[in-house]
């Protein structure tokens, strides 16, 4: 078949707009469910090294890639993030872990913990210079001494104990403990809430990292929110922790509240407040 130089060129420009068209920039607005957190932004020119590093703490029963949206939000926005996998043994352990993390960096540092996570954040940042900011989502504030379970318990309402399955788990000294997982069945109602698709949740729980049953009950041994400015994220249709219980460690501790509309993992259907929050104890 012979084409006319103008149809040429006609079927020259449709085929560079079909191979341009998967990289388009994405709409201006931004959705705050769970599966946009996939969406591509724009990239904003900030220069390295003028911003903190954002270390981000998963709690129990979830794993790092819960923080993706919000990741993806701070990244835009120039700041380094590292998410850190949690073990979830002990808090000791884990926040000797977390601290030999923060030393690792240069520069100053703002540390964010979920659920579980707001305890190593609590232990690892005392005394550390380099931490600026302690930023908690649904999480423990705790005073030395206190355990996450009965800062979870304070008030009541808590649907977390009624949603675990145990399995055993073997130690390289062979000794042996209690792993909690979430009932996959449960996690959606519990965890993610209902902006995030069944299937999306059901994919979660499988990948959902168990934490130690002894880990609730170990006591923290510090808390740097005494000496750090902190800000908290209160999910107020939280089943896990109570909200009552949020709002009581966060009066506590003189944080700064934002109160959203959002279940216990609040970052996946609520990563733009989340991550604008972090953005402000990161211009702290």
């Amino acid at each position: 078949m012979t084409h006319t130089p103008r149809t040429a060129r006609y079927l020259g420009a449709l085929l560079l707009a079909v191979v341009l068209l998967p990289f388009a920039p994405a709409s201006s607005q931004t959705a705050t469910t769970a599966s946009d957190r996939f969406a591509p932004h724009a990239v904003a020119t900030i220069a390295p090294g003028d911003q903190p590093t954002i270390v981000l703490v998963h709690g129990a029963d979830a794993e790092s890639s819960s923080w993706l949206g919000v990741i993806e939000r701070l990244q835009r926005r120039g700041y380094p993030v590292i998410a850190f996998a949690n073990p979830l043994r002990g808090v000791a352990s884990d926040s000797a872990n977390l601290k030999a993390l923060v030393d690792s960096i240069q520069g100053s540092v703002v540390l964010v913990g979920h659920s579980y996570g707001g305890m190593l954040i609590s232990v690892a940042a005392a005394g550390d210079a380099k931490v600026k900011s302690l930023v908690f989502v649904d999480a423990q504030i705790p005073l030395p001494g206190e355990n996450a379970a009965e800062l979870t318990n304070k008030f009541p309402g808590s649907k977390f104990g009624e949603a675990l399955v145990t399995r055993p788990f073997v130690l390289p000294d062979g000794s042996t403990g209690i792993d909690l997982y979430v009932d996959p069945a449960k996690y959606r109602s519990l965890f993610t809430g209902y902006k995030v698709s069944a299937r999306e949740a059901l994919a979660l729980a499988a990948v959902q990292r168990p934490i130690a049953q002894s880990a609730l009950t170990e006591p923290a041994s510090a808390a740097a929110w005494q000496t750090i400015p902190s800000w908290d994220v209160i999910g107020t249709k939280d089943t896990a922790i109570p909200p009552a219980s949020q709002y009581f460690m966060a009066q506590r501790a003189h944080a700064h509240i934002t109160a959203i509309p959002a279940p216990h993992a609040s970052m996946l259907s609520f990563p733009d407040p989340i991550a604008r929050v972090i953005e402000a104890a990161a211009r702290n």
